[in-house]
């Protein structure tokens, strides 16, 4: 008999523990929200069948030790015809995952903050060509790193630059510039060897006056470079709005789309769903602590300091799909989410590393404004449609939206590890090939 997707909803979880996991798709609670209406794949045009190999794939991976747990929700059409949760939420204490887990989702934390900023130039307190001075003063002179020296920029860093990361900012973690590296080091900006390294401790006005010392590694406008640009866009959006990020969020985002479990830490009542990672990775052998999300941050990180589920993501994203609108509530103009999603880079931007590359190992994507967006149904290495986009999180959680083919989905775990790329294309190519329409 076939398992069926929906076992979280009607049945107990399975008692299938073994060394490496346990692989049942759950419904002890408290069970979570469902997140939009449910359909049957078939009605969906989707198979069941096909679509079980999710579970089959992902426990097999969890069997073997290669990820703690995950949770999988997929929509299609704007009706949930798929979730899906197995493993560990916490393997320290043998915590079985359950669908309601809040997972640490770093980078996607960066579609919330753009959200943010877009729904303030639609109320006219942001324009994407205001100069990013214009609300951070202190950025007024900065200077860019070239052959050892320091020169001015040839133009002003924009808001449009943060959203689409051509402002010339830096991740000291990953820019090859040794002194700008070195500067976001002593600044306590990046710390060698974490990734989206994020710096719960400082003030946001403390964390743009430290940023605003450092020079940048490329004129804004001219590179695509990943980087701290969305935790300036977050001050930005403070400044702009009188507002602390996470409220601002709150009061406009997470309540109209009823995403009760996201925000930028994890209040005491809520910490036993926190999902946690293996201590050492199998993969690499080597340890990536995540940041503790136990407590409200100093800052709230625009880049990488968000919590959520699967189910709040799903939310969101099917809100993306939507036109900026989910069960009745209007977050965002049809027209903002299209500008958003649309190709911001062209011709003109220099990439040492594509979005597509850094996001899933392969070339076919560009970036929007907060999102890496597929310019094309072909040159990608992994199965999608042009316009769909995307983005992830160091810590294992990603999501995707396909506009053609009506599809959003998210992926969550807490597996900071070099192969996490690898997932994100295992979870792609194992929903396309359920689409039977």
């Amino acid at each position: 008999m076939l398992r069926h997707a929906f076992l979280l909803a009607s049945v107990c979880a399975l008692a299938l523990t073994a060394a490496s996991g346990v692989h049942a798709q759950r419904a002890k609670g408290p069970a979570a929200a469902t997140p939009l209406p449910k359909a049957s794949p078939e009605v969906s045009g989707m198979s069941a069948t096909r679509l079980d190999r999710i579970g089959t794939v992902f426990t097999k991976e969890i069997d073997q030790g290669r990820l703690p747990g995950a949770v999988v929700m997929v929509a299609r059409r704007g009706r949930l015809v798929y979730q899906g949760a197995w493993g560990f939420q916490d393997p320290a204490k043998k915590t079985p995952m359950s669908a309601d887990a809040i997972f640490r989702i770093y980078s996607m934390t960066k579609p919330l903050v753009s959200i943010a900023a877009m729904l303030l130039v639609e109320d006219g307190d942001l324009q994407l060509n205001d100069p990013v001075s214009k609300h951070l003063p202190s950025f007024k002179d900065l200077r860019v790193s070239v052959g050892g020296g320091e020169i001015a920029p040839e133009r002003a860093m924009t808001v449009q630059d943060l959203l689409r990361h051509t402002a010339g900012l830096a991740y000291g973690e990953i820019t090859k510039n040794p002194t700008v590296k070195d500067a976001l080091v002593k600044a306590g900006l990046a710390n060698p060897g974490v990734r989206d390294f994020d710096s719960r401790d400082m003030t946001g006005p403390e964390q743009v006056e430290r940023l605003s010392k450092i020079p940048l590694i490329h004129h804004p406008g001219t590179t695509w470079e990943y980087s701290l640009a969305s935790d300036v866009l977050g001050r930005v959006v403070e400044a702009a709005s009188g507002k602390r990020l996470g409220d601002l969020l709150a009061e406009r985002v997470f309540q109209p789309l009823k995403m009760a479990d996201t925000g930028f830490f994890v209040p005491a009542d809520k910490i036993g769903r926190l999902a946690e990672p293996f201590e050492t990775d199998p993969a690499s052998g080597s340890k990536y602590p995540l940041i503790d999300v136990s407590a409200q941050p100093g800052n709230d990180s625009g880049g990488a300091s968000g919590v959520s589920t699967a189910s709040d993501y799903l939310r969101f994203a099917q809100m993306l799909l939507g036109g900026g609108t989910l069960d009745g509530a209007r977050v965002l103009s049809r027209s903002t989410i299209q500008l958003m999603v649309s190709d911001h880079l062209g011709m003109r931007m220099n990439a040492p590393q594509t979005p597509g590359e850094l996001l899933l190992g392969t070339h076919g994507y560009t970036f929007g404004l907060g999102f890496a967006v597929r310019a094309t149904d072909g040159i990608a290495g992994v199965p999608g449609s042009a316009g769909e986009f995307m983005w992830a999180g160091y810590a294992g959680t990603y999501f995707w939206v396909d506009p053609k083919e009506q599809i959003a989905a998210v992926y969550m775990s807490q597996a900071p590890s070099p192969t996490r790329a690898s997932y994100r294309r295992l979870i792609k190519q194992l929903v396309y090939q359920a689409i039977t329409d």
